[in-house]
């Protein structure tokens, strides 16, 4: 499993796109925490998400740690999993319910960031976190 979660394929070029994706799921996890009204449990509220207390925490240290995990390249592809639910998650409560009373052009300049984000998520998981990565270096060894 180590292994797997370790493997790469990729060029060190890889970090740009973790850079983008870790940096983003860093920042909104530290947010959630700082701006709990508007980014945090309010929000989760609003969205109709349940136990918004608890649910805005559970993601908001999973948003940190893999974001955290990403940057270094440590772990890549296991820490891209619970992104790449996050991101569903996100999209199917926010942006659908978008889709389904302002349209499509709406609903796709709102999601622009959640598909990136799965998006870069999804690329990490199939290629790994590149040679410029804690995971290059750890493969190298194992």
């Amino acid at each position: 499993m180590l292994k797997w979660m370790c493997k790469t394929r990729a060029t060190g070029w890889v970090i740009l796109i973790r850079l983008m994706v870790g940096c983003v799921f860093l920042s909104e996890g530290i947010q959630k925490f700082l701006f709990p009204e508007e980014i945090g449990s309010g929000r989760f509220v609003k969205i109709g998400i349940p136990w918004p207390e608890f649910s805005t925490g559970f993601t908001g240290v999973f948003e940190i740690l893999c974001g955290g995990l990403v940057l270094l390249g440590l772990l890549t592809r296991g820490a891209v999993l619970p992104l790449i639910v996050i991101m569903c998650v996100a999209i199917a409560a926010t942006k659908i319910p978008i889709f389904m009373d302002e349209g499509f052009w709406r609903m796709a300049h709102e999601s622009r960031t959640d598909w990136s984000m799965l998006l870069g998520s999804l690329f990490l998981l199939a290629v790994g976190g590149g040679k410029l990565s804690l995971d290059g270096l750890l493969i190298k060894k194992v």
